[in-house]
């Protein structure tokens, strides 16, 4: 399993939907606060949260205190930082492992992404950033309906960011995590390290860490970058000397394809192909034992009875049979490439890399439709 640096707003959204991945070794319940979306441009004060400060903290203090040595960062600036951080109840709270799930249904859950607020706000999106996306796509080779496909799935383009400040949510996930969760220690852990990059990343680039709100999980603008993924796939695209992926939609689109590109993403590879199953041949656990892993080359997925035709069997890589469950109805297969595969490093889940694709898809008919009705 590769390591997925990002958490997603999508899934809270979600119950009926397989849940999201935590950076290495794994976290599929893991997700990022998701909220209403609001009209873009109408200011709403974020609420005020409060809780008691890590300044009273003798294992906070001594962690800034270690991260100042590990870094070459003024001590006395993360002990202030970090002591200003506030303990919120609610954090822990919203980390506890989620109840047992509804049956998944790809239906209902392709609905409530692709509806025509998502689309609409789609179409604006490509068309205010049409350069942007041309640019990017000729320079990391990843299309612009991804980009704008995961845009919108993560945050309605900038109408559902978070407002919990990410300071107050590193520190309380990584001191306070719920010790009833069967993987406390280890989620203590990542959170660790996650914190540790947001101050880094806010020492050097000589901003306050003390400003910026996401989600409940530490998971930040546009795109939901956790600090990691900033720290490593940020790129500053509009040339201003920073990366801002809540302000700058520029390097919002620069940083997901630099994400996508740095997991592997291969140029004029489809995402997936179209599949049938072959009752009389039909191997169905043998191919659905690698979960969504590429592992089957074309010759040998259809040997265990899933039928390919036209592009798909000159096919070169490897492929996975993904199955997409629709409550009581029969299952939706599609044959997924290594491309899909690379859209699941971003949230772990078939059900999340389909919706991206198929917003982006759906935002870019609109968009040719809309031009089309406007020629002469």
């Amino acid at each position: 399993m590769l390591p997925v640096r990002l958490l997603s707003f999508a899934f809270l959204l979600l119950p009926l939907a397989a849940p999201a991945q935590l950076p290495p070794p794994a976290g599929e319940e893991l997700v990022a606060a998701a909220k209403g979306a609001r009209p873009a441009g109408r200011a709403k004060k974020p609420p005020q949260r409060s809780g008691p400060p890590y300044a009273e903290r003798e294992d906070a203090m001594r962690f800034a205190e270690d991260v100042a040595a590990r870094r070459d960062i003024d001590p006395e600036w993360a002990r202030g930082m970090l002591g200003q951080a506030q303990n919120l109840a609610v954090v822990s709270r919203l980390m506890q492992p989620p109840p047992a799930a509804q049956p998944k249904n790809w239906a209902v859950y392709r609905s409530r992404f692709i509806d025509p607020v998502r689309i609409r706000a789609g179409v604006r999106f490509w068309e205010e950033h049409r350069r942007t996306l041309e640019t990017v796509e000729q320079q990391y080779g990843v299309p612009a309906e991804i980009i704008v496909g995961i845009v919108g799935v993560e945050t309605i383009y900038g109408q559902q960011m978070g407002d919990f400040r990410i300071l107050d949510a590193l520190a309380t996930l990584a001191f306070d995590f719920p010790a009833s969760h069967p993987r406390a220690a280890e989620r203590s852990q990542y959170f660790r390290g996650e914190l540790e990059q947001f101050l880094a990343f806010h020492y050097t680039a000589k901003s306050s860490p003390l400003k910026p709100r996401g989600s409940y999980a530490g998971a930040w603008g546009m795109p939901q970058f956790m600090p990691s993924s900033l720290a490593r796939w940020g790129v500053d695209q509009d040339g201003d000397k920073k990366v801002d992926l809540a302000n700058s939609p520029d390097d919002v689109i620069a940083s997901v394809a630099n994400y996508f590109k740095g997991y592997g993403w291969n140029t004029g590879m489809p995402t997936h192909y179209p599949v049938q199953l072959d009752q009389e041949k039909l191997q169905l656990d043998a191919l659905l034992a690698p979960d969504i892993l590429p592992t089957f080359s074309a010759a040998s997925f259809q040997a265990k009875g899933a039928v390919l035709e036209g592009p798909a069997l000159e096919h070169k890589g490897p492929l996975a049979l993904i199955e997409l469950q629709n409550g009581a109805d029969p299952p939706t297969y599609v044959a997924g490439t290594e491309n899909f595969y690379v859209i699941t490093r971003y949230n772990w889940s078939s059900y999340y890399a389909m919706a991206v694709i198929e917003l982006g898809r759906e935002v870019k008919e609109a968009l040719a439709r809309q031009q089309t009705a406007g020629t002469p």
